[in-house]
């Protein structure tokens, strides 16, 4: 079952339990696939966006509601911040799992030598095998650093 199926079972499902994060998350969701579909067919792509596209929009979800969270906790709106995080938590069951430290160095040393990078120059092929392989299950703000600390 692709994501896609899987998002669109999950809306069903929250309809049915009446759950209203859940719906609502779901449907942002499905907004934020649909926008980009559309922007995908008018650069030509008939059939929107793949797999990895929806990754990537999860993943940026996630990431500005993690933002959200720290804004809203440091003015006090501690209601507001547990929404933030029940959307997290939504989103976050659709995104594979995340790779620990040690599976994320073992996957930036093997993108390294598969590149055959040696120097800072290679940062940007060294990045673009890891995105094309672990897209949502590393965060990649944080993979940065790793890189260039090892390409230097």
């Amino acid at each position: 079952m692709g994501l896609r199926d899987r998002i669109t079972a999950g809306l069903k499902d929250a309809m049915r339990e009446k759950d209203q994060t859940r719906l609502s998350t779901l449907r942002l969701i499905n907004a934020a696939i649909k926008d980009q579909d559309i922007a995908a067919r008018g650069a030509g792509q008939t059939e929107g966006v793949d797999e990895a596209a929806v990754l990537a929009i999860l993943g940026k979800m996630v990431k500005q509601r993690q933002e959200s969270v720290r804004a809203y906790e440091e003015g006090g709106r501690l209601e507001l911040a547990e929404q933030e995080r029940a959307e997290i938590a939504v989103i976050e069951d659709f995104l594979p799992r995340q790779l620990d430290e040690g599976e994320v160095a073992a996957a930036v040393d093997a993108a390294i030598s598969e590149t055959g990078a040696d120097s800072i120059r290679d940062m940007g092929r060294v990045m673009g095998i890891l995105k094309g392989k672990y897209t949502g299950q590393m965060d990649f703000g944080m993979v940065g650093p790793m890189v260039k600390a090892r390409l230097s």
